[in-house]
């Protein structure tokens, strides 16, 4: 195996891509090193920036052929680990594929590169009238191929679904370097396996996308927003069950418990000089962030009225807010939005995002609260609670760095056997990488552990492409 050190092998990738898009001082490759995940850092032997598939299509051949280990990297938010160089190598970044290539507003769809921030392009279509859902809370700085490569989700995936639910197509070059389309742009498709979405969710193992058509929805014209009070976790976490139960369809259903709030509040003063007035009086212990969303006005207030009555079975411990302007809306979704980067301001944090079936939720909250006492570390739960994804910020606190590596590793462990018990898995929208790659076994069996390495050995015999992800 050679490595990109060498001189010859290095020359030869520089001269694909130019002298400046290529990267081979530590103070230039750091950044690629890590993500928002924990503190680990893996340094490339060197960071390339292609701007066309060709171009990555030539990287892949001569890596493949000198065996070098490629990994590809999009806005740097993951929180697994999933496009880290555990192996060194070549990082291939995609910043310079960030072009919208167009926006077909008759046949509702958009062509577009994976380097478009999430956020931009959901504002470009909003713009012609058109909805992308999928909103991850790293919206604003995660790029479109991230998130298919982690098939990520958001607030609104209780309503609408996730990345893959609007993935039409997608150009991508394969770990020898040839380059293909998956489909057809097209809404049915019984044509074959469904290599796009292979691709979704594979987080950058199988091949690198450089263009990808998604349909869009017409943007909904208006939309309701509620917070709920509970007296505790568990009742909160009930309570979502029952609102579905009664008919209604909500784009937003959000746990936060009150320790979540609090950091929250506390960032958002710290770091933005700003306030999120929010009333928590010392028996709330929870709150549930409630959206509804539509064209007709009158259905949607019919339908907080079913939950306003829904919630009279539940503790609710106080008023619900009805957030009557925009302003106060969006300072809802802020204070939810921020509770993820304010939690890793506080410390350093072990990011989990289990998901089980909703009604399954309560038990699994006072689960991992006793796990915490068990093992002596405090945790900071909040997430898309509608279709029972719940992040679980295990916090470090205090706690040395032998037991944070192998005793509350065992506790997470625990709280993983319970999710699978639930009828869970070990992600809804993080991925596996290489965070939770210890555990599959337990979430997928030897029988589906293999099918899956078999297939990776389809795509990339020689395992150059982001590699020790996932198995």
């Amino acid at each position: 195996m050679d490595t990109v050190t060498n001189q010859s092998i290095f020359e030869e990738l520089v001269s694909i891509v130019g002298a400046k898009n290529a990267f081979l001082q530590d103070e230039d490759k750091y950044k690629y090193s890590h993500d928002h995940t924990e503190d680990y850092s893996f340094m490339p032997d060197v960071v390339l920036k292609p701007s066309t598939a060709k171009e990555i299509s030539a990287i892949m051949k001569k890596c493949n052929e000198h065996l070098i280990p490629v990994t590809p990297r999009g806005g740097g938010t993951g929180l697994s680990g999933g496009a880290l160089p555990t192996k060194k190598g070549v990082v291939i970044s995609m910043e310079k594929f960030n072009k919208i290539l167009s926006i077909d507003e008759l046949n509702l769809q958009a062509t577009v590169e994976p380097g478009v921030i999430t956020e931009v392009f959901q504002n470009a279509v909003k713009e012609k009238g058109l909805f992308y859902p999928p909103d991850p809370s790293s919206k604003g700085t995660c790029f479109l191929g991230g998130n298919l490569a982690e098939n990520a989700g958001g607030p609104k995936a209780v309503k609408y679904g996730v990345t893959r639910d609007y993935v039409l197509n997608m150009e991508v070059v394969l770990p020898n370097g040839e380059i293909i389309w998956t489909a057809a742009n097209v809404l049915k498709n019984s044509t074959g396996y469904n290599l796009t979405q292979l691709m979704c969710g594979s987080e950058g193992t199988l091949g690198i996308i450089t263009k990808i058509v998604f349909k869009l929805r017409p943007y909904p014209k208006k939309d309701v927003t509620l917070l709920a009070p509970f007296t505790s976790n568990e009742e909160a976490c009930r309570a979502i069950a029952a609102i579905f139960k009664a008919g209604v369809a909500p784009s937003g259903m959000e746990f936060m418990e009150r320790d979540a709030i609090v950091k929250t509040q506390a960032y958002i003063q710290n770091e933005m000089g700003e306030t999120v007035s929010v009333d928590l009086p010392e028996h709330v212990k929870a709150h549930l962030l409630i959206e509804l969303d539509g064209n007709d006005e009158e259905v949607m207030m019919n339908e907080a009225e079913v939950i306003l009555n829904v919630l009279e079975e539940f503790d609710t411990g106080g008023e619900v807010l009805f957030a009557d302007t925009q302003a106060q809306k969006d300072e809802l979704w802020k204070l939810r939005r921020n509770v993820s980067p304010a939690v890793n301001a506080y410390s350093l944090t072990k990011a989990e995002d289990v998901v089980v079936p909703r009604g399954n939720l309560p038990a699994l909250i006072v689960f991992i609260k006793n796990v915490g006492e068990k093992y002596g570390f405090n945790s900071v739960c909040y997430g898309h609670a509608g279709d029972g994804n719940l992040h679980i910020n295990i916090m470090k606190e205090n706690l040395s760095d032998n037991y944070w590596n192998n005793e509350v590793n065992e506790g997470i462990g625990e709280i993983f056997e319970e999710v699978v018990r639930l009828g869970g898995t070990l992600s809804g929208e993080h991925g596996i990488g290489i965070a939770k790659r210890p555990y599959m076994q337990m979430a997928m069996g030897d029988v589906k552990l293999d099918l899956m390495r078999g297939i990776k050995n389809v795509f990339d015999p020689n395992n150059i492409l982001n590699p020790e992800k996932i198995f």
